[in-house]
Parts: C-alpha cells; sequence; structure tokens
C-alpha cells in the first residue's frame, strides 16, 4: 500500500519545489465515543488522558 501511495503522489503531486510536512498532535477528549479516544500521552495535556492523536501530512 505505501509503495502505491508513494507512486501516486510521485506521478500527480511531483514537484521540485515541494515540500511534505508531517504534523501529530492530540487532541484531549472528555468522552469516549470519539473514534480513536483512549488513555493515552499526548503531549498537548503533557500527561495520560483520553486523548485523539492524529497525524497530518500537508
Amino acid at each position: 500500500m505505501r509503495d502505491d501511495v508513494r507512486e501516486y503522489v510521485l506521478e500527480h503531486l511531483h514537484d521540485d519545489d515541494a515540500v511534505l510536512v508531517v504534523d501529530e498532535t492530540g487532541d484531549v477528549k472528555k468522552g469516549t465515543h470519539t473514534v480513536g479516544v483512549q488513555r493515552q500521552y499526548t503531549g498537548t495535556a503533557g500527561r495520560i488522558e483520553n486523548a485523539q492523536v492524529a497525524v497530518y501530512l500537508v
């Protein structure tokens, strides 16, 4: 899958001046009904909390 995505990106989005930014962020959540919420460390809170961690590629 990784190789297929890489091939697609290179074919359709290739630009010598392009930059890929990868950012991981944690969002503290009070409930447990949001997908991916569990007790885990998040830098946003600086401790273990109910949180949802997302990785953004821009």
